[in-house]
C-alpha cells in the first residue's frame, strides 16, 4: 500500500507447516469446499493457500476467518450486484483509501470479469466520465466512504434503479472492503509482484471526499 510497500510487514501469512484442520476449513468456506478437500499448503495447486497472502493472514484467526470468508465469498460469487458495479465500488474504495494491495487484486478481478481497463483508468479522474448505474454506484460509494452513510435521495435512486437487494449489497461491499483495507494497511501487506499500480489522484478528484 502507498507509503508502506518498502516497510517490513507487521504480520506474516501462515507458513506451510502452520496450516492445520481449522485453517483449511476457513479457506474452504471461501472456496465452497470442506476443509479436507482444500489443496494442501505448498502443493503448487492453483488454489494452494500459500499463493494467497490475504488468506494466510486471515487464517491466523481461523474461527473468525471461516465466518468472514463465508460471507465474503457469498458477496463475490453469489451476490446479485453485477460484477461490473461491484468491482467499480471496490476499486473506488481501494483508490480512496490508497490501498495498493486491493487495487492490484481487484484490477485483476475486474478485468478478468470483462471490465475494460479504460473504464478502470477513468476512476482516478472522478465520476464525470461515468453515466447511468456506474455513476450512481460511484456517487453512493463516495458518500458511504466520506459520510458513513448515503443520502436519502441516493438510497432511493439505488433502490429504484438496482432494486433493494443490489442496493443493500452495495453498502456491504463498500463496508467490507473499507474494513479489509484498514486491516491490511495496518499489517502492511504489499501487493503481489506485477500487480497494477495504484494510480495517483488529481488534487480535485471527487475520490478525495
Amino acid at each position: 500500500m502507498t507509503g508502506t510497500q518498502s516497510t517490513p510487514p507487521l504480520f506474516a501469512p501462515l507458513t506451510a507447516d502452520e496450516w492445520g484442520d481449522d485453517e483449511y476449513s476457513a479457506f474452504g468456506a471461501l472456496l465452497g469446499l470442506p476443509g479436507e478437500k482444500v489443496p494442501r499448503a505448498g502443493s503448487g495447486h492453483p488454489a494452494d493457500p500459500l499463493k494467497f497472502d490475504i488468506i494466510g493472514l486471515l487464517a491466523r484467526h481461523p474461527k473468525m476467518a471461516r465466518r468472514f470468508l463465508s460471507f465474503n465469498g457469498w458477496l463475490l460469487q453469489r451476490g446479485e450486484l453485477p460484477l461490473r458495479l461491484r468491482e467499480l465500488a471496490v476499486l473506488r474504495v481501494a483508490l480512496t483509501r490508497r490501498s495498493a494491495f486491493f487495487w492490484g487484486e481487484h484490477f485483476k478481478v475486474a478485468t478478468d470479469g470483462g471490465v475494460p481497463e479504460a473504464d478502470i483508468a477513468r476512476l482516478a479522474e472522478g465520476n464525470e466520465g461515468f453515466t447511468g448505474a456506474d455513476r450512481l454506484v460511484l456517487d453512493a460509494t463516495d458518500e458511504l466512504i466520506s459520510q458513513g452513510r448515503s443520502e436519502e435521495t441516493t438510497w432511493q435512486r439505488l433502490t429504484d434503479e438496482l432494486g433493494t437487494h443490489q442496493a443493500m449489497e452495495l453498502i456491504f461491499v463498500v463496508g467490507t472492503y473499507a474494513m479489509l483495507a484498514m486491516a491490511f494497511d495496518t499489517w502492511r501487506l504489499a501487493p503481489p509482484a506485477g500487480s497494477a499500480p495504484l494510480p495517483e489522484l488529481p488534487a480535485t478528484s471527487t475520490s478525495q471526499l
